[in-house]
């Protein structure tokens, strides 16, 4: 099951589970449209990946099926062309 993780890796905006913003790669690192676009060039920095659109959790599985408080930040932001 997809963490559905709350927040950008890079730039740290909040991604909550409804959102049409989010992308992951395979391993579920998850960015904002913005940064994939315009600092990653939609790759994964981590692992060199494509990155996809995260796909919306229907509310009602939400309940039992929640998405992660835990946020992830990599240290200094991110870089393009760091994968």
């Amino acid at each position: 099951m997809l963490e559905l993780r709350p927040n950008c890796e890079c730039c740290d905006k909040d991604l909550p589970p409804e959102s049409l913003e989010a992308v992951i790669c395979t391993f579920e690192c998850t960015f904002c449209v913005s940064c994939a676009e315009t600092v990653l060039d939609g790759h994964c920095p981590n692992c060199g990946g494509n990155l996809v659109q995260r796909p919306i959790r229907p509310a009602a599985l939400l309940k039992n099926n929640p998405a992660s408080t835990k946020r992830v930040l990599k240290e200094n932001g991110c870089v393009a062309g760091s994968a």
